[in-house]
Order: C-alpha cells, then structure tokens, then sequence
C-alpha cells in the first residue's frame, strides 16, 4: 500500500520502460456485447503514441491475499490522429482492457493494479466500479471539467439545469475544475435536491492545477484542453452505463430540443421506429444536428416583456435559419449497450457491429446551441447564419413551468432577497 504512487489526488502513476501511465478510473464491463467477455476497462493517459510497453494486470479479489494476473489485452486510443497533439511526451487518453482470466470469470474484483512485469510491487492500485441496478433509467446528462474561474453563470446554469430536468433527464452529472462562487451555490443546491452530482476532478502528470494558471493553460492549448476533457466523459459513461439506457455529453449551454412533445422519452419513441425500420438493430447512438441561437440576435427584436429578462433561453428566440452540416457539431443520445469510447461529439469506438449512428431528422429534434458567437473554426459560415435569422419558439412551450422553477430556485437561493427581483439577476447576468 505505501508504495502507491499519487501524482495528485485523483490520479496514479506507473512509469515503465518506455511511458508512463497516469491512471483515473477503473471499471467492470460484463455488457451482451462486450465480445472479450468480462473486462476491466482502465481510463487513463499514457505519455505515447501508439504504445509499444507489455503491461499486466494485476485482479484483487476479496478473500484472496495474492492477485491474479493477466496481460493486458489493448490500449484503445480515445482521440483521431488528424485532429493533433501526436506526438510522444504529451499524455495522451486511453482506454486499457484487462479481461478477467477465464476461471475467475464469475468474480468482481475489488481492485485493479497495473504493472510492467508480472510481479512487480504495484504502484497503483485503482478500485473497479461496478454498480448494477435492477432496472435501467432512461436519461442522464455528462458535463465536462467546469472551468468557469471567473464567469459568473449561474442564473443560467439554474435555467438549464431546470429544462433537462423537465425534457426528462433523471440527474445532470457534472465535473468541476474551477468555478465561481455562485456556481458553486447553485450546484450545492441541486445536489441536495439529488438532481446533479458533482464530482471534483483535476489534470494529470504535471499539467497546471493552480486555478488560475490552469485557466489560462485550457484556454490556450486547446488540443490539451480537448484531450484532458475526454476524461471526465467517459468516466462519467463507465460509471452510469448500467444505470441508464441513454447518456448525453452537453455543454451547458446546449439543449437537444424535440420539437412535437415535451420529453426525450416522447422523441425516442418516435425515433426508434423509424431507426429500426432502416436497420433492424439499435444505434450506438441517435445524433441531433446543431442549430445557434446567437446572443445578439436577441437586439433585433428587444426583450420579451411577460418573460423575466433572467430567462436567457426563453428570452433568446431568433435562431440561424441554417444549421450546421449533417455530423458536424452534433450532439447525441448514446446508448450505454454500444458504446466503447466516447468524444464530445460522437462515438469514437464501439462494441459489436460498430458505431453506427441515426441522424434525428430536424423535423423531430434540434440542438439549440446559445452562444455569443459561433465556434471559431465556423467564422465564414456564421456570417451567412446572421444574414438569416428566424424566429423559433419551439422552447416557449416550457415557458410556465420553467419560469416557475427558475424563479423559485432563485428566490430560496438569495438572488432576490432585499431588492428588486429582476435589478438583482441583471446585475449576476452581466458579470
């Protein structure tokens, strides 16, 4: 136990003779479609590309003192060559297979070490997550690494997180860098109310984690940035994939919309027929195409005055006429029986018959993105997005409700105590 190497809080080091290892999480894969049968999935990041080291693992089971030992099967790269950063020396994410060996097939381990040699003294030692309830959910929401130091969100962080909770999505969880104060309220708040969790998280094998160097680190090097965000997703996806049927990565400021109905539950319902009447076996995942909702798009038109200016989404209802390409920028509905690795984006890697993806028509769903600006790699497109704006209305359905909820979680936060309701949100909002 005493030669276990942290290189921080949440992470463990093995160094070998050709990278090191820098470990996060383990956890227990016993899915229909996992082909190599029961398998301990180990997410880290490795300092190589395209790692050459043979590494064993070393089970820990309960009730027996030595380990059982088997060598490690693959290290699944969780990022595309062509978008950069390859190259030896930057940690690099993977996903690390160790199949159970088969006469202890019928056993959980309780732990997991990596090693280089058979019997090398670990050190590492990572505990495997396996949490198998009876019945299966049917939504949750993945938040990357929160990295808002100095941006104060939280009034729309409240409307957000109210909006999934009312599409259907059982629990948000989230993943925290470093945040404002009030955003530190606000999900306290919701996590006593057992609607988001939060989990603190960190950068491996030397990166910054002084909060405001490591700021303006992720700012800067974006691949890093990217690289490290992968992480906090598909721990989040290990960890859930037995709890729920689905799993969405969104950024807090994106919102997959369908347009008839009023939860996700209703759009998959009519998605899936049309999905099976293609292909009779179910997706990896089921994509929803990209749409903006510009901030100043709101200044052709002025405020609405039966909604509370707080209100950023309700209030933003003038929309690109266009939308991105198919497969760009999309958003998906993941299917925790399919998928191996998981980007932003899409799938990267899946079990069976591979990532197979349904592009939701966007007469059923959209994915309302509210943002200042477009993306950067977008800067020709979105001028031709500006030129044609509509209106889009589609979220007004959630108005009473939503402007219910918000209101009365501001109010038993604080934001309205001793002055002017709408005077105290404005002046967060413009922070």
């Amino acid at each position: 136990m005493f030669d276990l190497e942290f290189n921080n809080l949440y992470w463990q080091t093995l160094r070998t003779s050709n990278g090191t290892f820098q470990l996060y999480g383990a956890y227990l894969d016993k899915r229909a479609n996992n082909r190599l049968g029961p398998t301990v999935r180990i997410l880290g990041m490795i300092d190589r590309i395209e790692p050459t080291v043979v590494t064993y693992c070393q089970f820990w089971f309960d009730g027996k003192k030595d380990p059982v030992i088997g060598k490690s099967f693959e290290y699944k790269y969780i990022w595309y060559k062509k978008w950069g950063n390859y190259k030896q020396g930057i940690y690099q994410p993977y996903l690390i297979a160790c199949v159970i060996p088969q006469k202890y097939r019928d056993h959980i381990p309780q732990s997991i070490s990596l090693v280089e040699k058979q019997c090398d003294n670990s050190t590492n030692n990572l505990r495997v997550i396996y949490e198998r309830p009876v019945v299966k959910k049917d939504f949750a929401v993945c938040v990357k690494g929160l990295d808002f130091l100095h941006e104060d969100l939280s009034v729309r962080l409240v409307e957000w997180i109210e909006l999934l909770n009312l599409l259907g999505a059982d629990k948000v969880f989230f993943y925290e860098l470093q945040v404002h104060p009030n955003i530190s309220k606000v999900l306290r708040h919701y996590e006593q109310e057992g609607k988001v969790q939060v989990t603190p998280i960190n950068l491996a094998g030397g990166q910054p984690n002084a909060p405001s160097f490591q700021h303006l680190y992720l700012t800067k090097k974006t691949n890093h940035k990217r690289q490290n965000e992968l992480i906090p997703y598909n721990d989040c996806f290990y960890k859930h994939m037995y709890e729920y049927k689905y799993i969405a990565l969104l950024d807090i400021d994106e919102v997959i919309m369908p347009l008839e109905g009023t939860t996700w539950k209703e759009l998959m319902d009519k998605v899936l027929p049309k999905a099976l009447k293609i292909n009779k076996e179910e997706r990896a995942s089921y994509n929803v195409r990209n749409v903006y909702f510009l901030d100043d798009l709101i200044h052709n038109h002025g405020w609405f005055k039966e909604i509370p200016r707080y209100m950023h989404m309700l209030q933003h209802v003038y929309r690109t006429k266009n939308f991105t390409k198919p497969g760009q920028y999309v958003k998906c509905f993941h299917n925790t029986e399919k998928v191996l690795t998981l980007h932003n984006h899409f799938p990267l890697s899946c079990l069976g018959s591979g990532c197979t993806s349904y592009p939701i028509e966007t007469t059923d769903a959209q994915l309302h993105h509210y943002r200042a600006d477009c993306v950067k790699t977008l800067k020709k497109s979105c001028e031709e997005f500006r030129k044609t704006s509509v209106m889009d209305t589609t979220i007004w359905k959630f108005k009473d409700p939503l402007v219910a909820r918000v209101s009365s979680t501001l109010k038993t936060l604080g934001y309205f105590a001793g002055s002017d309701a709408q005077t105290t949100v404005n002046s967060v909002r413009k922070r």
